[in-house]
């Protein structure tokens, strides 16, 4: 991939290339590159007003029927790490950072934290450099259609919330969440969680953060116990 193909591919030619090129440029760079003095995180912090602005924007257009805090939720999974690391993936950009020699050897070009970091650095870029409607346009092809998955697998739930208040019902004891295992490379682990109460197991889930393995034992739980 070079920035040349991510132009031709995503349909944003920009108008100044220094500014492209400043998204990909992780601070770790910095310390190898004397002659470079500033990294992608300004742009990282921009991107993401950006994300929360348009996808906030979006579904407050697109769904009327839902409530703030059903949207609060959809949009906190529209836009969680993993989701926007996986679109970081399929654009391939993570091939276009800039990492010191020690970043790049523990895998911080499929990292998914940094993966979403530039994705976010990226969008702060097309903001800057070619407007909001631009933004909003590439938004709307890479990120917006996933809401509708979504909605229809009810991900957007927050289960441990969901369970704590049906425990808290007949006693005063919160569900806990034990991690059972963890395996993979830093930049590709699997955590397999159970959620506990009062010594007893009442789901196991699994997932590629501790929190989304949680959500899972947390919805066997409520599967389980005939509440979902």
């Amino acid at each position: 991939m070079t920035f040349e193909e991510l132009q031709k591919t995503t349909g944003i030619t920009f108008k100044d290339p220094e500014l492209l090129k400043l998204a990909f440029i992780h601070r770790s760079h910095l310390n190898e590159a004397k002659h470079i003095h500033t990294s992608n995180e300004r742009l990282e912090f921009l991107g993401d007003s950006v994300l929360s602005l348009l996808t906030s924007h979006f579904l407050y257009r697109t769904y009327p029927e839902y409530p703030e805090g059903t949207l609060t939720n959809i949009r906190s999974s529209l836009v969680k790490t993993t989701s926007l690391s996986d679109i970081s993936k399929s654009l391939g950009l993570g091939d276009l950072l800039f990492l010191s020699h020690g970043e790049e050897s523990s895998g911080g070009r499929t990292n998914q934290s940094l993966l979403a970091d530039v994705f976010e650095a990226f969008l702060g870029a097309i903001y800057l450099d070619r407007g909001i409607e631009t933004a909003e346009q590439f938004l709307a092809k890479y990120l917006f259609p996933n809401t509708a998955g979504i909605i229809a697998t009810k991900s957007y739930i927050d289960y441990k919330s969901l369970l704590q208040e049906l425990i808290q019902q007949d006693s005063r004891v919160s569900p806990t969440y034990h991690v059972v295992k963890s395996e993979g490379p830093d930049h590709a682990r699997m955590f397999w969680v159970e959620a506990i109460a009062e010594g007893r197991v009442l789901g196991s889930g699994s997932g590629k953060s501790k929190q989304e393995a949680e959500q899972g034992a947390a919805l066997a739980a409520l599967e389980k116990l005939g509440k979902i």
